[in-house]
């Protein structure tokens, strides 16, 4: 990827980014009630003088767009407004939870890949053999499974039956992560398994690889040194372009688990309509995704000389 190529990719992030911000204060700012009407109902000796005064003090009777532009140049100053809910500022809030989410994921990815990359390698080295139809059943299991089922199940086996896991899920405690660890990355593998299967297959029968077996190279060499470096360009970009999918899916296993992570945060800010939590959370997850987005990218060239040369 070229310089330019990778400015351009910067500046649409950032337009990109600032559509995002003013489409979910829009949907936000449009919900019924704001935190003055939630103290209202919680404090029956408010007036509607008080109300007023409230508005006014935060903002709340300017019109939207103009709310939606002071809450953006705020926020670009890292100044994203106090939580309701946890009662101090939101950036505070916001970067553990991220890295605790960061680090589900991360460990999520490293088992899927762990398993995945041998798994598909091994399918596609011998298509239509009894292992390639055990790992295609297998596959066709994990698509069919519903991530939060497969929690539930996982729960019922090592918590309820025999205690040897806990069951909620904290950063500090490692054996705590194992249940909800497999059950993000249980999905994943089977559809990684499937696309890195279908590249390596095409990759194997490539007129290079033929040449390569002429030229005395081991059947090893082959695969892990030529074949696979080819048919991984399109499993990085299905994976970062997933990547999104896979931060929605925390929401729910991270709700299970009681896990301390940005999906859980955010599920908790909109049923707490803490606006400035999920406005901060949200735009800090899309340009989380936005990232890897470009990340993937980056990865793509470097597997594939061609793109680079052609960006």
């Amino acid at each position: 990827m070229t310089a330019r190529h990778f400015l351009q990719r910067l500046l649409q992030m950032g337009a990109a980014l600032l559509a995002m911000s003013f489409l979910m204060y829009m949907l936000i700012g449009l919900m019924p009630g704001d935190p003055v009407d939630l103290m209202l109902a919680g404090d029956p000796h408010l007036t509607a003088a008080d109300a007023l005064r409230l508005k006014a003090m935060y903002g709340l009777d300017k019109p939207l767009l103009s709310r939606w532009a002071h809450w953006l140049l705020q926020t670009l100053q890292g100044r994203a407004g106090f939580s309701r809910l946890y009662d101090m500022p939101v950036m505070q809030v916001l970067w553990p939870r991220l890295a605790h989410t960061a680090l589900l994921m991360g460990l999520a990815l490293l088992l899927t890949l762990c398993i995945a990359v041998p798994l598909g390698v091994s399918a596609a080295r011998r298509p239509g053999s009894p292992g390639d139809k055990i790992i295609n059943i297998f596959c066709l299991s994990g698509l069919s499974l519903p991530a939060f089922w497969l929690a539930l199940l996982l729960i019922d086996f090592f918590v309820v039956r025999h205690g040897w896991l806990p069951a909620g899920a904290s950063a500090r405690h490692p054996l705590s992560m194992i249940l909800p660890v497999v059950t993000l990355a249980a999905g994943g593998i089977a559809v990684y398994i499937r696309h890195l299967r279908a590249s390596m297959i095409a990759a194997l029968s490539a007129d290079y690889i033929k040449t390569a077996a002429a030229k005395g190279c081991s059947p090893a060499r082959i695969v892990w040194g030529h074949a696979l470096r080819n048919a991984l360009a399109p499993v990085v970009t299905v994976l970062m372009i997933d990547l999104g999918a896979l931060v929605g899916g925390t929401v729910v296993i991270e709700e299970i688990f009681a896990y301390p992570g940005m999906g859980k945060l955010m599920f908790d800010a909109i049923t707490g309509n803490d606006y400035n939590l999920a406005l901060a959370g949200f735009l800090l997850l899309t340009a989380c995704v936005m990232a890897a987005n470009l990340l993937a990218d980056i990865l793509y060239a470097r597997l594939d000389p061609r793109v680079g040369r052609d960006a």
